[in-house]
């Protein structure tokens, strides 16, 4: 079994897929150390589950540039906003004992600071102020409608704002106000600010420091003993710890960034660590003995807390739409069978991190760096991805059909500017020219839906009452919004 382990780890670490420009196309595999040399990263962790246990964890590289300290499984990383799902867990333990409630008003429990109410100072004709109601349901599903999306952190020889500096927007915090621009409970829009309430919530509830919070509530039950949300980290620790290299494989000075704004973005841990959470976690899922949380408790983590507004909604590290939906504190997706997964994935000055699980076939991973760069963090989780066979990670193949009469698409495709396209048909298959372009092949998945091999390119057709080809779309580059499917696609009418 060791050998076995030991030679699944030897084809993760030399089989990295580099994206190409091409959708769905990877270049040839490369190894591990060569990836971490071209993106200037200097350290990466890497803890891999498989049969709903940790089967390896690893260290790669180095702690620091020009140095020789190497990453092993128990270095430190920024977990970054991989924070969130780690709180949320705080949160849905207090729920579950019934010691807080997910859907009241938080500023019942808030003592030190109030999410504040909206006056109407530019409008004297409206009476009075408005208070919007803020939920925890919403905070940990970002739907509070709350502002700050994130944070940046401080220097370690800055002076370090309170959380309630923090949320008022006041010196020396480096950030804005948090507070409520849209009506609450109607989208997703993500929201550190909207965590760092949360947090607040938390501390006058259980009048605790954050930290200590975490430790009894999470930490020790999962026995993350390489973890802790303390901030500044304490000089202990600190000789654990990776340094962060923002840019160009350069480390920060001062080694790392300080993030007060602990539960949005304040986590010091490793990925076996994480692993650890993402075990308990499918052990839940599955029935088996568990330390905490219950099965309700979790599935309740994975419900999709809105679906009014996703396709669009961005984040630094994920784009909602595509079957992806936000729960409380984590992000869910891949639809109910086999393929369903949960994830989160964060980003501190030069750390970033990425945890992905399959909730019903007890596989995943968690991959931390000591850099920016996210591409090596990806190419890593697809060699991990192809190892174990995790489902859906790769595009799917598309089918091609034969069409009956592909004489039928020919003819002259002109749009509203002037811009023209010829379609022409050969032994069957079709082909596009446009403009001094020598002529494109499209292939067939429908009678109306065609795409190219060679560009990220595709096209579609419309037919009027009678059957007849009247209209053809042409899509380049994906569309991600409604806003940017506008400005990639173009109609045009085919010529009469």
């Amino acid at each position: 079994m060791l050998q076995s382990v030991e030679q699944r780890i030897e084809r993760v670490i030399n089989n990295l897929l580099p994206a190409t420009a091409l959708e769905g196309k990877f270049g040839s595999p490369k190894n591990l150390y060569e990836r971490l040399a071209h993106y200037q990263t200097p350290g990466i962790s890497i803890a891999v589950i498989n049969d709903f246990e940790i089967e390896w964890a690893r260290g790669f590289g180095v702690c620091q540039a020009g140095t020789t300290r190497e990453v092993t499984p128990d270095t430190l990383f920024q977990a970054a906003s991989i924070s969130k799902p780690v709180f949320a867990l705080a949160v849905m333990r207090l729920a579950q004992e019934g010691r807080l409630s997910l859907d009241e008003d938080v500023n019942t429990y808030l003592t030190s600071w109030r999410v504040p109410a909206i006056g109407n100072a530019c409008a004297p004709w409206a009476i009075g102020n408005w208070e919007p109601r803020v939920t925890l349901r919403q905070l940990l599903s970002h739907t509070a409608g709350l502002t700050v999306h994130g944070f940046p952190g401080y220097q370690t020889s800055a002076p370090l704002p309170t959380t309630v500096q923090v949320l008022n927007g006041e010196p020396p915090a480096n950030t804005d106000k948090v507070e409520v621009n849209i009506i609450p409970g109607l989208h997703y829009r993500y929201s550190g600010g909207g965590t760092t309430v949360a947090q607040q919530v938390l501390v006058d509830l259980l009048k605790q420091p954050f930290p200590e919070i975490m430790r009894e509530l999470v930490l020790d039950p999962l026995g993350m003993t390489n973890s802790t949300y303390q901030q500044p980290l304490p000089n202990d620790w600190s000789a654990r710890a990776a340094t962060a290299h923002p840019f160009s494989g350069i480390p920060l000075e001062g080694k790392h960034h300080v993030y007060p704004e602990m539960a949005a973005a304040g986590l010091w841990t490793t990925a076996s660590d994480l692993a650890k959470l993402g075990v308990e976690l499918l052990r839940v899922l599955r029935g088996l003995p568990r330390s905490v949380w219950s099965k309700q408790t979790v599935e309740e983590m994975l419900r999709p807390q809105q679906t009014e507004q996703t396709q669009g909604a961005n984040e630094s590290f994920v784009g909602l739409g595509n079957g992806l939906f936000v729960g409380l504190g984590l992000f869910a997706g891949g639809g109910i069978g086999d393929g369903f997964y949960f994830f989160h994935s964060g980003r501190n000055e030069g750390f970033v991190s990425l945890m992905r699980v399959y909730a019903h076939i007890g596989k995943g991973a968690v991959v931390m760096l000591n850099s920016n760069e996210i591409e090596p963090m990806q190419e890593v989780m697809r060699a991990i991805a192809l190892e174990y066979d995790w489902p859906d990670v790769f595009p799917p193949e598309k089918t091609i059909i034969t069409l009956s009469q592909a004489e039928s698409y020919s003819g002259l495709y002109l749009t509203k500017s002037g811009l023209q396209f010829k379609v022409v048909s050969q032994d069957g298959n079709l082909f596009v020219e446009c403009g001094q372009q020598p002529p494109l092949q499209f292939f067939p998945t429908s009678e109306l839906e065609f795409f190219a091999k060679a560009v990220n390119t595709s096209i579609s057709f419309e037919k009027d009452h009678t059957g007849n080809i009247t209209a053809m779309t042409l899509t380049q580059a994906g569309v991600t919004s409604l806003r940017q499917q506008a400005d990639k696609q173009i109609r045009a009418e085919r010529q009469k």
